[in-house]
C-alpha cells in the first residue's frame, strides 16, 4: 500500500510540474495547440497570468515532493493529505468554471491518492 501511495503522490507531483512548465514557459508555443478553442492572439497578453498559475502549480508539486522526504510517517501523511486536498479543490473549481476534463486530469489522481492514504489508516 505504501508503494501505491507514493506512486500516486509522485504522479500528481509530476502532473503539476508539467502544468508549471506549460504555463510558465510554453504558454505561447504549446498553448494554442492545447487550447484550440481560444483565439491565438490571447496567448501573448495572458502570458503573465498563465505564469502566475504555473507558479502555484509548482508550489503544489513542491509540497507533494516534500511529503515524500519527511521521515515522520504521521507528519508525511498529513502534509501529503493537505497538498492532495488542495489539488482536489482546485480540480473541482476548474471543472465547475472551465472544463469538466480538469477534474479527470487533476482531481482523479489526487482523489485516488487521498483514498489510498485513508484506506491505509483504516486497514
Amino acid at each position: 500500500m505504501d508503494i501505491a501511495i507514493k506512486i500516486s503522490v509522485v504522479l500528481v507531483a509530476l502532473l503539476h510540474l508539467y502544468f508549471m512548465y506549460f504555463e510558465m514557459f510554453a504558454w505561447e508555443s504549446r498553448g494554442p495547440k492545447v487550447f484550440r478553442g481560444f483565439n491565438k492572439e490571447l496567448f501573448k497578453p495572458t502570458k503573465s497570468m498563465a505564469a502566475n498559475q504555473g507558479l502555484y502549480n509548482g508550489f503544489l508539486a513542491a509540497g507533494l515532493i516534500w511529503s515524500l522526504f519527511i521521515t515522520d510517517p504521521l507528519w508525511a501523511t498529513k502534509v501529503a493529505h493537505f497538498f492532495l486536498a488542495c489539488v482536489l479543490v482546485a480540480a473541482i473549481y476548474g471543472a465547475a468554471t472551465v472544463s469538466k476534463k480538469i477534474f479527470y486530469v487533476q482531481g482523479v489522481p489526487a482523489l485516488i491518492g487521498l483514498i489510498l492514504q485513508v484506506l491505509k489508516e483504516y486497514l
